[in-house]
């Protein structure tokens, strides 16, 4: 039964988890990397990704003999190299060389837009919210992100070069400190 409270608390929830502005300089450093970013297949795969995880995800990681803890530790320590990529200027994930624009899935289909956060808050949103309600959510989200995804290159042109250099800076330690969180959480719990 779609409940418009619900949408909307599912919505702004994955919305902070997502956190898809917080990602503008990962964006743009990777259309830097690669050339271009294709948003529509990269919002395409989240959303699979998203989706499926709302309807299958407990199945999967049940059937590997994963624990919602683990996957989220290891969605941290990507993040965490992520972080530490903007921090330090170098590069961990290698671009593929058979591959054009794989930078689209891995690493910002998964795991920044659907990643360890953003599964691990799905499968608990399962647990007060309906699913129609967190399948609307979700796909309201994944049009914000296509449209952020869309506008990355005017959002760099309006940066500029050294509020971009800023931005990835802040945002590396802002990805560090997440990573840090989710296997903090994660480790103790």
């Amino acid at each position: 039964m779609i409940n418009f409270k619900e949408i909307a608390t599912v919505t702004l929830i994955l919305f902070s988890i997502i956190d898809i502005l917080g990602s503008i300089p990962i964006i743009i450093d990777l259309r830097k990397k690669n050339g271009k970013i294709e948003s529509g297949k990269a919002t395409l795969v989240a959303g699979v990704i998203m989706i499926a995880f709302l309807f299958i995800g407990e199945v999967i990681l049940n059937l590997f003999g994963i624990d919602v803890e683990s996957f989220a530790i290891a969605g941290a320590i990507i993040i965490l190299i992520i972080g530490m990529e903007m921090i330090l200027d170098r590069s961990f994930f290698k671009q593929d060389p058979g591959v054009e624009n794989s930078a689209s899935i891995v690493p910002l289909a998964f795991p920044l837009i659907a990643g360890a956060g953003s599964l691990t808050t799905i499968l608990s949103l399962k647990a007060a919210y309906g699913q129609t309600n967190i399948l609307i959510g979700i796909i309201v989200n994944l049009v914000f992100v296509f449209i952020v995804l869309k506008s990355s290159v005017w959002l760099e042109k309006k940066l500029g070069q050294g509020g971009f250099n800023i931005l990835r800076k802040v945002f590396g330690i802002i990805l560090l400190s997440l990573a840090i969180k989710l296997l903090k959480d994660n480790l103790l719990s």
